[in-house]
């Protein structure tokens, strides 16, 4: 069963517009906390979606474009180190989720969402999937579109804040990443209460 399969498997239960969502970066020490939310056309397949994590960066970077353009609609969002700190990661995350569901151009009559958590009053059903992004083709794209996203967001960070090397890293806790915060504190993107362990 491809992932294909189960999201026709799913509209063949009469649903029009079936919108997968997924995040990226609730694992990182900085950055922000990006999701995505996206509505394929089961008619019209992109070969290869699948799991981000599973893809090399070249080909996420690759998908990201076609995913764009032959979804039929697409809606990618975050929530700030400012808003990870005041609510907590998952808070946030869901927040992020929230806020890309809302801003798709076509309203979805059923959400897949990855995971086992989902945000509340959404506008309309929705189910959590563990491993979703593997299972669901529109939840592997909405994979993609997130990473893609955060990982450029980083790049940037990476040239705002060299000392960090954020576009080797893109924020997650290597040891690359632990030494430079040892050596140079933290930065204004660095996500503090993940911290207290690492620089006390």
């Amino acid at each position: 069963m491809t992932n294909y399969d189960y999201d026709r498997a799913v509209y063949e239960k009469g649903y029009q517009a079936v919108c997968g969502v997924d995040e990226a970066g609730r694992g990182p020490l900085a950055g922000p906390v990006f999701a995505a939310a996206v509505v394929l056309d089961p008619s019209n397949e992109i070969s290869g979606l699948n799991d981000s994590k599973k893809l090399s960066e070249a080909k996420r970077e690759s998908m990201f474009d076609i995913i764009r353009g032959q979804s039929v609609a697409y809606s990618i969002a975050s929530a700030s180190v400012e808003e990870i700190e005041q609510l907590n990661i998952l808070q946030a995350t869901l927040l992020a989720m929230k806020r890309a569901v809302n801003g798709l151009s076509v309203k979805s009559d059923l959400i897949l969402i990855d995971g086992n958590c989902m945000p509340s009053d959404l506008p309309s059903k929705a189910v959590t999937i563990v491993k979703g992004d593997s299972l669901s083709a529109c939840i592997g794209a909405a994979s993609i579109l997130a990473k893609v996203s955060r990982d450029r967001f980083m790049r940037e960070m990476d040239m705002k804040y060299p000392v960090y090397q954020f576009a080797k890293h893109k924020g997650y806790g290597t040891a690359l990443h632990i030494q430079l915060l040892h050596e140079h504190g933290c930065s204004p993107i660095h996500r503090r209460s993940f911290l207290t362990k690492i620089l006390g």
